[in-house]
């Protein structure tokens, strides 16, 4: 019998860390809610209920707590992060369904232990609720689903509150950010993916091998899963040609310098690649932050006068800096991955290997692209 034909990609890596992957609050508040609504127009709550994620899985979740009244409904989800270090691992995550009059749609309200927007920069607008925007889709997919069940409407307000969530967004970034209040309602795939350094380093390095096994000549690496797909759009590159690099890109880049490729794709969020463009190698929040400075000084190489790179300095997040240097035509997406990929070169130290760099917003929108350069 001949050997088995090695598999990489994503979700190769996640096996061979041998971690157990778990569900982001996004996934936790669509399927308190999705019970919930049923609830409201069944009389009944769905226990455990089932909802799909964004690439098809179909998880069920266990209701931590439940509430009947008139005209609303509650459900509770304990959150479960896996193997993941998450400080929202055990939260519970609850979402209370309001019918609202026809012709409403679906509106979203922070509840306790959920925060509000205060400050321009992020992917909502100042004083909306801290549900993001791949979260508040998977919601109102489920309440049309519902609704089209049990014969409602679909006009309903989801009000999505966390249990001690203002005490525990202290570990977080929120505060510094201007989400006060709470914790985000996050998540693009719902899941989980959990991260041991050592781990997932060493699933870096398998992946790379099998690419090479397959005879694949470029490969790319991502932060996730957004960006995997816009790699996978420009590009075309089959699964096993596919790194999930994580915040590791000098795990990924100190591999390929022993074991090159012809071709190495970077891809990932604009804000973590200017960790990397600033010279960083570990892209997570903890290790490293995005530098207002640095990218004031690149918007200066890039033609920004020192008002516009004053306001650089400033901004409350790198999406923010992007969005003022779009305002006045100055390209810092494209002087960002530019830069990245002499830094990966640099890191890379003469390996026969053409590096690009592609920068993604949040939806995936290429607001960055570097040429490919080689040593």
């Amino acid at each position: 019998m001949s050997e088995q034909a090695p598999v990489g990609g994503r979700s190769a890596q996640l096996k061979h860390t041998g971690l157990r992957p778990g569900w982001t609050t996004g996934a936790c508040a669509t399927a308190a809610t999705t019970a919930a609504y049923t609830a409201l127009l069944t009389g009944d709550f769905p226990d455990p209920v089932t909802i799909t994620l964004p690439k098809g899985q179909t998880p069920a979740f266990a209701l931590a707590a439940e509430e009947l009244a008139r005209g609303r409904a509650t459900a509770a989800v304990m959150k479960d992060a896996g193997d993941d270090p998450d400080v929202t691992h055990g939260a519970l995550i609850r979402a209370t369904v309001r019918v609202l009059p026809a012709g409403s749609g679906v509106v979203f309200r922070a509840g306790p232990g959920v925060g509000t927007v205060t400050r321009p920069g992020l992917p909502l607008d100042v004083g909306e609720p801290a549900i993001n925007p791949v979260p508040r889709q998977m919601m109102r997919e489920h309440v049309a689903e519902v609704a089209a069940r049990h014969g409602g409407a679909g006009d309903v307000e989801i009000t999505v509150s966390v249990d001690h969530g203002e005490e525990i967004a202290r570990s977080t970034w929120n505060p510094r950010l201007g989400i006060l209040g709470g914790l985000s309602v996050l998540g693009t795939t719902g899941v989980v993916v959990p991260y041991s350094c050592s781990a997932w380093i060493d699933s870096i390095r398998r992946g790379v091998d099998v690419a090479r096994a397959a005879g694949r000549t470029h490969v790319a690496g991502c932060t996730g899963s957004t960006s995997e797909k816009t790699v996978v759009a420009l590009y075309g590159l089959p699964e096993d040609a596919l790194l999930d690099m994580g915040d590791f890109a000098g795990a990924v880049l100190k591999y390929v310098r022993r074991h090159p490729v012809e071709r190495l794709t970077v891809c990932g969020g604009f804000a973590k690649l200017s960790k990397l463009a600033a010279g960083h190698m570990d892209l997570h929040s903890a290790r490293s932050q995005v530098d207002k400075g640095f990218l004031a000084e690149l918007a200066r190489r890039g033609g920004a006068d020192e008002e516009l790179a004053a306001e650089v300095a400033a901004a409350n997040t790198g999406l923010a800096a992007l969005q003022s240097c779009a305002a006045h035509g100055v390209p810092l997406g494209d002087l960002v991955a530019a830069t990245a990929r002499d830094q990966a070169l640099e890191v890379l130290r003469g390996a026969p290997v053409t590096v690009d760099v592609v920068c993604v917003d949040r939806a995936g929108t290429v607001v960055g692209r570097s040429t490919p350069k080689g040593p």
